[in-house]
């Protein structure tokens, strides 16, 4: 059932994501070009999207487990860190300079476009340099 509760979510999500435009490329960019030709719509995804998850994380909030019986895993850190400011930052340059990001880019990889398994590839390098530099701190 959790694998199947996975799947249907992860296939709305993408669907959703492809629904949307987040999975465009330009799209996204002519969002983030604020000083050109900036096309505002994906800002109205972000609000419905925000409007839509509001009810479900507050209920979770209040929640020791899941539906389906998993453990809640709710961030409970609220500082900012180096850490934090850092991998916000770095998402957000590459975010700027492909127009993808990592929902859209899993979803773009059907798509037959080169850039997205370079994106994907990137990524997946990038998380394996996070988790080799967390394991070595204590």
């Amino acid at each position: 059932m959790k694998k199947l509760s996975a799947f249907i979510a992860g296939l709305l999500f993408g669907i959703g994501l492809l629904l949307a435009g987040m999975a465009n490329p330009a799209k996204v960019l002519g969002f983030l070009d604020i000083t050109g030709v900036w096309d505002p719509s994906l800002a109205w995804v972000m609000f419905g999207a925000i409007g839509v998850a509001w009810m479900p994380f507050h209920w979770a909030m209040k929640q020791s487990h899941s539906v389906l019986g998993a453990a809640m895993q709710i961030p409970t850190q609220r500082t900012l860190d180096r850490r934090l400011i850092g991998g916000s930052l770095l998402f957000g340059i590459g975010w700027g300079i492909a127009g993808i990001c990592p929902g859209p880019g899993l979803v773009l990889l059907l798509s037959g476009h080169w850039q997205a398994w370079v994106f994907v590839l990137a990524m997946l390098a990038g998380m394996q340099v996070f988790t080799r530099l967390t394991a070595s701190r204590p």
